[in-house]
């Protein structure tokens, strides 16, 4: 099935003007009339469209359908883009007293809110085994940076300045290196085996006295959990170093394994994944970290500390003695914070453990039903997400972009593209564990038929997409000329 847009919902507001045509009748005014600023910073060359309300709501009701969205559509992107919200989240978040609260209000009129973050900190303490949070990070970059900071506050502190280098594996996220080297290290490609792990005899070559630390994602951007994990955390510490989690895949291991127990120091968490926000369209976000003991007093600031005893116990903010500081104007991101405390709470131990084990099934279940006509580079189990490679496609002349562009023309967004790098037309899918089987096999039916589709009418895929109200864009141009402001036409008065 083939769904597509309506092109004549995507008819400009400004094609729809008429001289005159009224949308809203403005009440006398109740107050004196003021005077207008200088004549210099007015203008009257500003077109607006003269439209009715019904015409205003139209339009912008129609643009909202023929978005997609996880309300709308399977995003393959899962858990890195558009994993599913609970509407019960967003209910919580807009309570008054949460959604009304001020950051600077006193710690004593935000009790509730205080220790709504104190309770967060002690369950995402739990889900990593870690000993400390801060939750003050408002990205998965923004945390990484502050955990590398950690890092080198830590070695610094002990009067370790030779650790400038820090080992970053070739599949890592974009952020890991560009937040070592904002943190002031030297960053140094790691490399995979053939399995998709770390290779341990190029980390051993590394595992120096100027090694500061390896940052390292599990499971990997490959989607594998990485078999060498303990070893690789072990040489590291061996060498005197630190190692850093990117928390960024989490939803693979929620109630399963614990970060602090194969020999991670320091991880952030994506609560906007794994905890469930979306941040598609590039936020909001929340990047908590998580630390061992030892790395307890360099924690972002603020904490939220709780005293007292019995019914009479009191929150406050506190700073860690050896604190890298303040990273954020107040104390995170609280929205999104609210969101993920409701999502724990809402499924419980029980609960959470499922997370892990439907995005695991979901993906392996995709991965079985196209190993077969996508190539898998890595043919063994994977985790939350497949990495497949489209060159078998690209040898009939047809690349992973076009695939899934094409993929548009079925009702499916596109799954993540070139990315791992290391992956040449890597088609990286995540389902999430909220899909069900019928949703993966009409996806997977899609794929199937796309590819039949690249031997049979390889032109049908090449243009593609068909039925979108916008087709194919010049990408270079769109990105080099983004054209981002309606222009009245100087030739006439009708609107472009």
């Amino acid at each position: 099935m083939i769904k597509g847009g309506n092109r004549n919902t995507a008819k400009l507001l400004m094609e729809r003007s008429v001289p005159d045509r009224v949308g809203s009748v403005l009440p006398a005014l109740d107050v004196p009339e003021q005077p207008l600023p200088d004549r210099a910073l007015l203008r009257d060359d500003l077109a607006l469209p003269e439209v009715s309300e019904p015409e205003v709501v139209q339009y912008f009701t129609g643009l909202s359908q023929l978005n997609y969205s996880i309300d709308t559509h399977f995003y393959p992107l899962g858990s890195c883009t558009m994993k599913y919200n609970p509407k019960i989240n967003d209910e919580v978040a807009f309570w008054p007293g949460f959604a009304g609260i001020h950051p600077l209000q006193p710690p004593e009129l935000a009790q509730g809110a205080l220790e709504l973050l104190w309770r967060l900190q002690g369950f995402l303490q739990e889900i990593t085994g870690m000993a400390g949070v801060s939750l003050a990070t408002l990205a998965g970059a923004h945390g990484e940076l502050a955990g590398v900071l950690m890092i080198r506050a830590c070695h610094l502190a002990r009067g370790d300045t030779a650790r400038r280098k820090m080992a970053i594996p070739d599949s890592a996220h974009g952020t890991n290196p560009a937040s070592a080297a904002m943190a002031g290290f030297e960053v140094v490609t790691l490399p995979s085996d053939k399995a998709g792990n770390v290779d341990l005899a190029a980390l051993r070559q590394l595992a120096g006295p100027d090694l500061a630390g390896v940052m390292i994602t599990l499971p990997s951007t490959l989607g594998l959990f990485d078999t060498h994990i303990v070893e690789v955390c072990r040489i590291v510490h061996q060498a005197g170093g630190l190692v850093y989690g990117d928390g960024a895949n989490m939803n693979a291991l929620l109630g399963r394994v614990k970060l602090g127990d194969l020999g991670f120091d320091v991880a952030h968490l994506n609560l906007h994944k794994t905890f469930s926000t979306p941040h598609g369209g590039g936020g909001p976000g929340a990047g908590p970290v998580c630390c061992v003991e030892s790395l307890l007093p360099y924690l972002a600031a603020p904490v939220v500390a709780r005293g007292g005893d019995g019914p009479d116990y009191t929150y406050r903010l506190m700073t860690p003695e050896a604190s890298i500081g303040k990273v954020s104007a107040f104390h995170g991101n609280f929205g999104v914070l609210v969101r993920a405390y409701t999502y724990i709470r809402t499924l419980g131990e029980a609960g959470i453990r499922s997370i892990s084990a439907n995005a695991v099934l979901n993906a392996n279940y995709i991965l079985q039903a196209l190993k077969d006509t996508y190539h898998l580079p890595y043919d063994r189990r994977c985790m939350h997400e497949v990495v497949f490679s489209a060159d078998w496609q690209k040898a009939r002349g047809v690349s992973g972009l076009e695939i899934a562009k094409r993929l548009l023309d079925y009702g499916f967004y596109a799954p993540t593209m070139y990315f791992p790098l290391i992956v040449p037309e890597a088609l990286m899918i995540e389902p999430t564990e909220s899909e069900t089987r019928e949703t993966l096999d009409a996806f997977i039916q899609a794929l199937r038929d796309i590819d039949r589709e690249i031997t049979d009418n390889p032109d049908l895929v090449r243009q593609a997409p068909h039925s979108t109200p916008v087709t194919r864009l010049d990408e270079a141009r769109a990105a080099r000329q983004p054209n981002l402001r309606w222009r009245r036409e100087r030739s006439g008065s009708e609107y472009p």
